[in-house]
């Protein structure tokens, strides 16, 4: 899904106190900006301005992206490989679409494999669904030549489109896996005829996937909507990356088997979330958290607020009603049973 960035949360943002760095300043810049549109991707192309872009699943990734000041945020159906535990985007669904574009408010949602391949009309409702159940406002459609008619009848019916064409996810049975395409001049021109018929039917713009970098270049050139690369060098429109991918999210060897080469880490959060969660484990195993810092009621402890503190004459009426009304009875010590996880600690 595609998230044209300016919800009302970062209303406000611009009346914090300048911070020195320049980047931070030009991010505070961006978040004056009115609600990105469609309309704003074409113009930003005609203006020769990056158009940035990030693909995130939940509604605390797509704060982080829109305080940072980007254009759009894009979810798309690579939510099943990278949160839903999934091989490829198959077996992602459009229910699977619709739950993750109510965890935030996203505008453009991708149409997954099996909602848009049938009959145009079917595509249109699926679409509509999307719109109705999940507040979208867009969708996007893997496909070129043959999704032409659908794309049409979907952009006729009142909802925008944006096309994908290159390398498509849905389509690896066909082209035998994650593999670069456009290699051979037949192949690019392949590709060039899939994006204008995409452009033709309505589109407002286009992801170009895993194509080299002249081809996108081309590509970029001979159509007037933008384009979005991945993976397909630094001459489209825009560029887009999988948030969880640039910022080293997961560490687990699921995830690291899936990630791109051409995908540049910006961060190791995914170490530092290790780091916080093994030291939160760590602190409770060994009886150092919670304590007293810690504590909403500070028991008896000097300087506590009064409506915080339990008196000491009241712990010990506890302490008596415990002892007289629900105490148990010893009972005879049994063998300690160790499973193969107790002996870890």
């Amino acid at each position: 899904m595609l998230r044209l960035l300016r919800p009302s949360l970062t209303r406000g943002l611009s009346t914090l106190p300048p911070r020195q760095d320049p980047v931070a300043n030009r991010t505070l810049k961006l978040l004056e900006r009115k609600k990105v549109s469609t309309l704003d991707i074409g113009i930003l192309k005609r203006k020769q301005k990056p158009i940035t872009m990030v693909t995130a699943y939940d509604y605390p990734s797509a704060v982080h992206v829109d305080l940072a000041g980007f254009d759009v945020l894009l979810i798309g159906d690579s939510v099943g490989m990278v949160e839903l535990g999934m091989d490829t985007t198959i077996p992602v669904t459009l229910e699977d679409i619709i739950y993750h574009s109510k965890a935030r408010p996203l505008l453009v949602a991708d149409m997954p494999f099996g909602t848009c391949e049938g009959h145009r009309f079917e595509a249109l409702k699926n679409a509509q669904r999307l719109l109705k159940e999940g507040g979208v406002d867009c969708v996007k459609i893997e496909g070129g030549v043959e999704r032409a008619e659908t794309i049409k009848t979907i952009v006729d019916g009142g909802i925008a489109v944006m096309g994908h064409v290159g390398l498509r996810p849905q389509a690896i049975s066909v082209l035998g896996g994650f593999r670069a395409q456009g290699r051979t001049a037949k192949q690019a021109e392949q590709i060039i005829e899939d994006a204008l018929a995409v452009q033709q039917a309505g589109a407002f713009a286009v992801v170009v996937e895993c194509v080299p970098s002249v081809v996108a270049k081309a590509l970029t050139d001979i159509l007037d909507i933008p384009t979005i690369g991945i993976g397909s060098g630094p001459h489209t429109s825009g560029q887009v990356l999988v948030f969880h991918d640039l910022l080293g999210m997961l560490q687990h060897p699921h995830h690291a088997q899936h990630v791109p080469k051409f995908c540049k880490k910006y961060a190791d959060v995914g170490e530092r979330i290790r780091q916080g969660l093994e030291s939160y484990r760590e602190d409770v195993e060994h009886s150092r958290f919670p304590n007293d810092d810690y504590a909403p009621y500070k028991a008896g402890t000097a300087g506590a607020p009064r409506s915080q503190a339990m008196s000491k004459e009241e712990q010990a009426k506890l302490a008596a009603l415990v002892e007289a009304k629900y105490a148990k009875p010893e009972e005879p010590k049994e063998e300690v049973f160790v499973s193969e996880v107790s002996k870890v600690y």
